[in-house]
Formats: C-alpha cells, structure tokens, sequence
C-alpha cells in the first residue's frame, strides 16, 4: 500500500499542479493582470504548489526532514536530472541574463538558506519571511526589467476566454488533487522509508524531489525535442529560487521547521550548492554559453552518483 499511496500521490500532484496552474491564468486574465505579471508570478508560483503542500503537509505531520529535503533534493534534481536530460535531448542556450541575475540570484538564495539552517539548525518564521520577502523583491525587479514586447511563453492566449464556471471547477480539482496528493505523498514514502530502513531525509532528497521535478523534467524535454527555440536556462533553474523563497518560506513561516537529520547539513545541502555553482563553469568553457548534450552528460552522471552516495549513506 506504501507504494500505491507513493505513487497515487505523484500522479495527483502532477494533474493538480497543471489545473492549479490554468485555473490560476484564467483567472488572472478575468482580473486584467498582464500577461507579463501572469508569466512571472502566477505561473510561477502555481508550479510551485506541488512542493509546497509536500512540504507543508510533512512539516505539520512532524517530517521536517521531508519539508526540507524535498526542496533541497528538488533544487539538486533540477540541474542534475532536469537540466542535463534536457541538454542531451537539445542544446540549452544561455543569455545574458543568467550571468548578470539569475545564477547570483540562485546563490544568494541558496547560501542563505545554508546559513540559516547552519546557524541554529532550523527555519524560523522570521527567516522564511526574509527568504519570502527577497523572493517578492527579485519579482518586482524582474517585472520592471521586461519590456512590454517580450512574449511570455509560459502564458496560453487562449485561456483567456475560459467560463468562470470552467475556473472554478479547474480550481477544485487542483486544490483537491494537490491536497490529496501531498497527502498521500508523504504517507506513503514515510512508510517506505520505515520499511527500507532508511531516514526519511534520504527519501525527501531522491524519490519525492524526483516526483515533484517530473513535471519541469515533461515540459523542457518536450520543448527541447520539437526543437522550436532555445530553452532559456534562466527559466529552467528559476524555479530554484521559487523553491527555497516561496516553498521553504511559507512552510517555516507557517510552523519552524527543525533539522533532525544531521546529513541534510553535512552532505545534502553542499551537493545542492555545488549544482548551483557549476553551471557557471559549465557556460564559459567551450562551446561557451551553450549547455550541450556531452555537459548534459557529464550532469547526469554526476546526478546518478549523488543518488547512489545518498542510498549507500
């Protein structure tokens, strides 16, 4: 049954985080928000809920561990899995803007959150509020530097002439599935990891970060294979930052969440760090500012070795 709920509740995470995400549009559009905003806060932080309500669901049924690694081992599945699968099926360019705002955006978020869990081995409100806020503050940044012509990808025109009937049910099914689903989720891996003998941190950082990263990993694939513009890395390790200001800050914001397992400061949040920090050599060396399939590669082969290093602990 561990394995039914596991699995149960991958599938609804997935089908509740795609209609959360086209209920939230939709309604965006009724509002008159524009497409840019839409692009850069609704959908963002609708891609966000499947992680968030894993992670609030097991910080409030006493799993810190999971709360914290499913963010830790998200942002680590992210470049390793989702990044380099994406580059072997299609090269990943990178702009300009990475170097100059995403990349030391990422690392400012995820130094901070080391230093915060370092410095008195928890996440309090007051330091969620700070990741949150910082989180508001690079949107409002991010907002003001589009220009009004740019196209947003993530945003489908055609949800703009949805029924208010047709939302609503949307918004139901998502808030039900991702409910459900985080349920589940967190039932069953923490069962699993009693069964395997393993901590629940080791199944946070690996099968619930793997699940919850399934759909980035859909969509860029996809995106890579039809081969119809470059992927831009900016929006891919994006949600990176979302994770850990959004997921991480309202979960801690809502209930402290405690490290109660040593390994998530001594191991796991250093391999996220090091993801983080080697995409930057990764864009300098030749072929410069082109992630392609052979550095694509190398990610994944080093992705497999962090998931066997973390079940061999």
């Amino acid at each position: 049954m561990s394995i039914v709920f596991l699995i149960l509740g991958f599938v609804l995470l997935v089908v509740g985080g795609e209609y959360l995400v086209r209920s939230s549009v939709a309604l965006s559009f009724k509002l008159n928000i524009s497409k840019i905003v839409i692009g850069m806060t609704v959908v963002s932080f609708a891609t966000s809920a499947p992680e968030l309500l894993v992670s609030l669901q097991a910080a409030l049924k006493g799993s810190p561990a999971i709360a914290i690694n499913n963010v830790v081992g998200s942002n680590i599945a992210n470049i390793g899995l989702v990044l380099g699968v994406t580059a072997i099926v299609g090269a990943i360019a990178i702009d300009k803007s990475f170097y100059r705002l995403t990349w030391p955006v990422m690392m400012v978020f995820s130094f901070a959150l080391y230093y915060f869990l370092w410095n008195d081995s928890q996440l309090t409100p007051i330091e969620g509020a700070v990741l949150f806020v910082g989180l508001l503050l690079f949107i409002v940044y991010l907002i003001k530097g589009q220009k009004s012509n740019e196209e947003v990808e993530e945003v489908d025109d055609a949800l703009s002439v949805v029924s208010n009937v047709k939302i609503i049910i949307w918004l139901l099914i998502g808030a039900l599935a991702l409910y459900f689903g985080s349920e589940w989720l967190v039932k069953g891996a923490t069962e699993i990891a009693q069964k395997l003998g393993v901590s629940e941190a080791v199944i946070g950082v690996t099968m619930i970060a793997i699940g919850t990263s399934v759909p980035e990993l859909a969509a860029s694939v996809i995106a890579a294979a039809k081969q119809e513009k470059a992927i831009s890395l900016g929006n891919l390790i994006g949600s990176n930052i979302f994770n850990i200001g959004s997921v991480l800050g309202l979960t801690s914001i809502i209930k402290t969440i405690p490290i109660e397992e040593p390994l998530i400061l001594s191991r796991d949040i250093f391999w996220m760090l090091l993801f983080a920090a080697v995409i930057l050599p990764l864009g300098l060396i030749p072929k410069k500012n082109t992630i392609d399939k052979f550095k694509g590669f190398a990610l994944v082969v080093v992705y497999a070795t962090f998931i066997f290093l973390v079940f061999k602990g």
